[in-house]
């Protein structure tokens, strides 16, 4: 879940900080942008000639920071637009004009081109589901109003105060805006949200991994500025059984003031201090995730999902180990279907889920509404094939992954506009922010040639966004699409990411679309203090949605989670 990517042969293949699930190549491997500067046939193909011969021995993908977006400026030859497909792969540049996202740039440095906006892709908008619905839809409340910013074309422009900022340099042809690291850029937050008053989401991605080498604890968790944790990840056995994917960090691990005398069998590690969090923070919900990249590209969601057995398993199974950790609700990362029968098995999963995960509080005697999410792609390639409207009566929320694009032709604003036709309302999209940046090294700059990914926090070319801007950096900040990067020139390092500057922009853009909240991967990268784009990102939205939590599990295997975590 990540803002840029670059694949090099000497470097290991990229993931998320200690991630294990995410794709390698952003939300679309190998579609490459396209040079809207080059105006010439032959060149055209002469270039795709040479991006195909490079690929072999060189395959570099710059996937954008979910950068939020205007309108395209200026005007670009539809038939250069269409022509342009790949590129060869080595220069990276940001462009300007182009919805949220950044791309590779053209062999020859070509400035920053003028990208055209592009239709949204939506899934067949009258395809009927096969599958019954439920008599109960979600417990959320209705979509919004209409919002008077109902299009891209007619959001104002990004507004970017920067009285109490010094600004460095500031060419009088672009809205790019240098702001060193040790400064702040005050935001004013235009336009007014379509549904100022509605409670939102802030949704924090937290995982099992991140104890480790990231050194991140569930303690560590701002519990009183996140409405949901999201608990990364749950696994999946080959006939749909979910179990965990790491049982000492789960369930054994011992924290301050975990005793080794306790009797009876308890919950440890992280799923007794996410407990803990919901005892004390009663508008927080956890919820179990279960996927994730590798799982999904294991194949692991396709060994089950096509038998009514399978799916059966893996809701039974997956509500079983919501009990028994005591959370509020499952969230289902599997990327992705990719065909009609895919997407309609997906829906029956869903529906299973949704069934189980109601009868499991009946049981109970629970007036309560156990949550089912899913995370679901920014690229079209990947949400046309899914049944939106048969999904949507199954889902609490849909958790848009609006980062790790792989060239111009994916955009924030293109996605959120697909699923919206496709039948979802938009205060259930949730947009994904990473807390992370990608760097690229031995480069003048955006549009020059690079070499090499760099070093990274814990991972080679990835930063934590606490690590960032590097020592010598200078934070720019493009106000024209939300995008922000840092470069230093003594090391010639650049480096792709949400600073808290564009972060407060993507408020900005969620409020005027009328969007449910915002969500990030993950935890371990965010700073703390006035740094946080977390904490930022809360305070922006203003009232947050406030239900509460459930503490009761009287069916819980584990003694303290099921009598309430007694002395917590």
């Amino acid at each position: 879940m990540n803002s840029v990517l670059a694949l090099l042969p000497a470097a290991p293949p990229l993931q998320a900080p200690d991630e294990p699930s995410i794709p390698p190549s952003g939300e679309s491997s190998g579609d490459l942008a396209c040079d809207l500067s080059i105006d010439s046939t032959q060149r055209i193909r002469h270039a795709l000639q040479a991006a195909m011969a490079n690929i072999a021995s060189r395959w570099l993908l710059f996937a954008a920071l979910s950068l939020l977006a205007q309108t395209a400026a200026g005007s670009t030859p539809q038939n250069a637009a269409d022509a342009c497909t790949q590129n060869e792969p080595t220069t990276v540049y940001i462009p300007t004009t182009v919805y949220v996202t950044a791309t590779l740039g053209a062999p020859n440095g070509a400035a920053v081109p003028q990208t055209p906006a592009q239709p949204p892709v939506a899934g067949p908008p009258t395809q009927q589901s096969t599958v019954q619905q439920p008599a109960r839809l979600s417990v959320l409340p209705p979509p919004p109003q209409p919002s008077a910013y109902s299009s891209v074309m007619t959001v104002p422009k990004w507004h970017n105060n920067t009285n109490n900022a010094t600004v460095t340099a500031q060419s009088p042809t672009s809205s790019t805006t240098r702001v060193s690291p040790s400064q702040t850029v005050n935001l004013v937050m235009q336009p007014t949200p379509s549904n100022a008053t509605k409670a939102m989401r802030n949704v924090l991605y937290f995982t099992n991994w991140g104890v480790y080498g990231a050194n991140y604890q569930p303690q560590m968790i701002p519990a009183d500025q996140v409405t949901h944790v999201l608990y990364a990840f749950g696994d999946t056995a080959e006939d749909g059984t979910i179990k965990s994917s790491d049982t000492y960090s789960d369930l054994e691990r011992h924290y301050d003031g975990d005793s080794w005398n306790d009797q009876g069998n308890n919950a440890y590690g992280c799923v007794k201090q996410l407990y803990i969090h919901k005892k004390k923070n009663r508008k927080l919900k956890t919820l179990l995730s279960i996927g994730g990249w590798t799982a999904s590209q294991a194949g692991k969601f396709l060994a089950f999902v096509g038998t009514d057995a399978g799916r059966q398993k893996f809701a039974s199974s997956a509500v079983k180990m919501l009990g028994d950790w005591g959370m509020d609700g499952i969230d289902i990362d599997w990327e992705y279907p990719k065909n009609a029968q895919e997407a309609q098995q997906f829906v029956l999963l869903l529906k299973a889920c949704r069934d189980a995960l109601d009868r499991y509080a009946a049981d109970n005697g629970q007036n309560y509404h156990y949550l089912l999410t899913a995370a679901v792609a920014a690229g079209p390639q990947n949400y046309a094939h899914l049944d939106m409207k048969g999904m949507d009566p199954y889902l609490d929320a849909w958790h848009l992954m609006a980062y790790d694009y792989a060239g111009t032709k994916f955009n924030t604003e293109q996605a959120v506009e697909g699923y919206l036709q496709g039948g979802v309302p938009s205060d259930k999209i949730v947009l994904g922010l990473p807390l992370y940046g990608r760097s690229f090294m031995n480069t003048d700059g955006l549009g020059k040639p690079f070499s090499g990914v760099g070093q990274g926090s814990f991972t080679q070319g990835i930063w934590l966004y606490r690590d960032l801007p590097r020592p010598g950096a200078t934070v720019q900040i493009d106000n024209s699409v939300g995008a922000a990067w840092s470069y230093d020139p003594a090391t010639r390092e650049l480096v792709s990411y949400d600073s808290l500057q564009s972060a407060l922009l993507k408020a900005n853009y969620l409020k005027a679309r009328g969007l449910g909240g915002a969500v990030f991967w993950e935890a371990s990268g965010d700073k703390t203090g006035e740094g946080s784009i977390v904490g930022a990102m809360a305070k922006s939205m203003g009232e947050l949605e406030s239900t509460e939590n459930m503490l009761s599990y009287p069916g819980s295997q584990y003694d303290n989670i099921k009598n309430n975590m007694p002395g917590a």
